[in-house]
C-alpha cells in the first residue's frame, strides 16, 4: 500500500510540473558573430546558425547531430523551472556569444577548468522573458579585452557542454495600466553560488531621457532610490513597485543585474491606457415634434492615448432588441452626417472628443434607436450609448384657424338663435287676448 501511495504522489508531483520535465530540448537560433576591420572601422557580421538547447548529462548524444548542441548539464540552477508555465512550442529561443570585455574573474565552482567561455540564452514567451548565462569551462585563457575579435570557431554538429550560472526573468515584459493604479514590474534573478556581489539597478527611458530610479550594491549593502525592497533582493526579487500610476510613469523600464563578469538587463514596456467616459446629451429617450431639429452629441472624455473612434448608428428599436436573439436581424446603419470636434487636451494629459450631428425629426424615424459606439485600445469591447427617438405629429396653423373660426361661427349662430327664440316668445305673449 505504501508503494502505491508513493507512486501516486510522484505522479501528482509530475503533473504539477509537467511542463518542466517535458522540455528536454528546444530548437534555437544561434546568432554567431564574425568581427572584422573594414577601412579602419570595426564591423560585425551576424551569422544565423541552426542550434539545439538540450538538457541532460555530459556525454549525452545530441538530438540533432547536424545542429550545434548546447548541452546544459546539472547545476544549482535549472533553466526549465523559469519557463515551467509554458509548452516547448510556445517558446522562442535565441543563443548568442557573450563578451566579458577583458574582465576576468574566476567563477566560483567546484572542480573544472580555470577559464570559461560564456553564452547568453534568451527565451521569450507572450507572458514572460528569460535570459540565462551558459558557462562552458575551458583550458584556454580569454584573449583579452577585445575577445570578440577572436571568437573560438564552433563547427556544425559540435556539442558544447555547459551549465547555467545566472538567470534573470520578468513576468511583465509589457504592462498596460490605468491612471491611479498600483503596479509591480516583475524582475527576479538567481545565481548558482551563494552571497554573490550583485549590483541591481532600475532605469526608466522615455523620449530619449534616461532616469535612474533605484540602485543597489551588494558589496557595500547600500541602495539609492526607492521602489525595490532590500529584503526581497536577498531572495532574488528585484521587482519595482509603482504605488500610484501617473502619466509621467510611462516609458521603458530597464531592470539590470550584474555579477562580475556578467551583466544583463531586461526591458519592460509600460503604457498608460485610460478608458474614455462616454455620455450623450439626450438621455435614453428623445421626443421631438415633426420638423423639429436638435443637435445630438456623444462625448468621449478623459481617455489616453490619443487614438479613439466614435461612430453613430441608427436602426429600428425592434431590430436592435432582436439582434442578440434572432439570426439574420438587420444590421444598424452608420450615419454619414456626423461631425467631430477637435481633440481637447485636458490638464491631466488625457484627451476628450465629441461626435455630433443635427437630427431633423420625421415621422418615419419615430421609434428608431440611435447608438453611439466608442472604441479605444484600453477597451476590450466598444462602449455603446443609445437613445430612442419619438416624433409627434405637428398640427398646422391653417387647421387651427379653421377650427377656431368654426367654433366662433357656432357660438354666433347659437347667440342669434337664442335671440330669435327670445324675441318670438315675447311676441307670442303680446298677442294673447287675455
Amino acid at each position: 500500500m505504501s508503494l502505491i501511495l508513493k507512486i501516486l504522489s510522484y505522479l501528482c508531483l509530475c503533473a504539477g510540473v509537467r511542463c518542466v520535465h517535458q522540455v528536454s530540448w528546444l530548437p534555437c537560433k544561434f546568432t554567431d558573430e564574425h568581427v572584422f576591420m573594414n577601412e579602419g572601422l570595426t564591423e560585425t557580421q551576424h551569422i544565423h546558425r541552426e542550434a539545439m538547447l538540450q538538457f541532460g548529462q555530459a556525454g549525452d548524444a545530441p538530438v540533432n547531430p547536424r545542429a550545434i548542441t548546447f548541452l546544459i548539464t546539472g547545476s544549482k540552477l535549472d533553466l526549465r523551472r523559469f519557463v515551467e508555465d509554458a509548452e516547448a512550442e510556445q517558446l522562442e529561443c535565441e543563443l548568442r556569444r557573450y563578451s566579458t570585455e577583458g574582465i576576468y574573474v574566476r567563477w566560483p565552482f567546484k572542480g573544472g577548468q580555470e577559464y570559461n567561455r560564456w553564452f547568453s540564452c534568451i527565451l521569450k514567451h507572450a507572458k514572460f522573458a528569460v535570459t540565462g548565462f551558459l558557462r562552458q569551462p575551458s583550458d584556454e585563457p580569454p584573449p583579452g579585452q577585445q575577445d570578440y575579435r577572436s571568437w573560438p570557431a564552433i563547427a556544425d554538429g559540435e556539442t558544447l557542454t555547459t551549465s547555467v550560472s545566472m538567470v534573470i526573468k520578468t513576468q511583465s515584459p509589457s504592462v498596460r495600466a490605468g491612471l491611479g493604479s498600483q503596479q509591480k514590474l516583475h524582475c527576479q534573478f538567481a545565481v548558482d553560488h551563494k552571497a554573490p556581489n550583485v549590483t541591481v539597478e532600475w532605469h526608466r527611458q522615455n523620449r530619449g531621457e534616461r532616469t535612474t530610479l533605484f540602485s543597489y550594491n551588494g558589496r557595500t549593502g547600500q541602495s539609492k532610490g526607492s521602489g525595490v525592497g532590500q529584503r526581497s533582493l536577498a531572495g532574488g526579487d528585484a521587482s519595482y513597485s509603482l504605488p500610484f500610476t501617473k502619466m509621467a510613469n510611462e516609458g521603458t523600464y530597464i531592470c539590470s543585474v550584474s555579477v562580475i563578469p556578467l551583466f544583463v538587463s531586461l526591458d519592460i514596456s509600460f503604457h498608460i491606457e485610460e478608458p474614455p467616459r462616454v455620455s450623450l446629451n439626450t438621455g435614453t429617450a428623445l421626443s421631438l415634434q415633426e420638423g423639429g431639429e436638435q443637435k445630438v452629441s456623444c462625448d468621449a472624455e478623459g481617455y489616453y492615448p490619443l487614438d479613439v473612434e466614435i461612430v453613430w448608428y441608427v436602426q429600428d428599436a425592434a431590430d436592435a432588441a432582436a439582434a442578440g436573439r434572432r439570426v439574420g436581424a438587420p444590421l444598424p446603419k452608420e450615419l454619414q452626417n456626423v461631425l467631430l470636434s477637435s481633440h481637447k487636451h485636458n490638464q491631466d494629459n488625457t484627451y476628450s472628443l465629441t461626435a455630433f450631428f443635427y437630427l431633423e425629426a420625421s415621422l418615419k424615424d419615430s421609434g428608431k434607436q440611435y447608438t453611439c459606439s466608442v472604441s479605444h485600445r484600453s477597451l476590450r469591447m466598444p462602449i455603446r450609448k443609445s437613445f430612442i427617438l419619438t416624433v409627434e405629429e405637428r398640427s398646422s396653423w391653417m387647421s387651427n384657424l379653421v377650427f377656431g373660426f368654426g367654433v366662433m361661427l357656432v357660438v354666433v349662430l347659437l347667440m342669434l338663435l337664442l335671440r330669435y327664440l327670445h324675441s318670438a316668445r315675447r311676441q307670442a305673449v303680446h298677442k294673447k287676448p287675455y
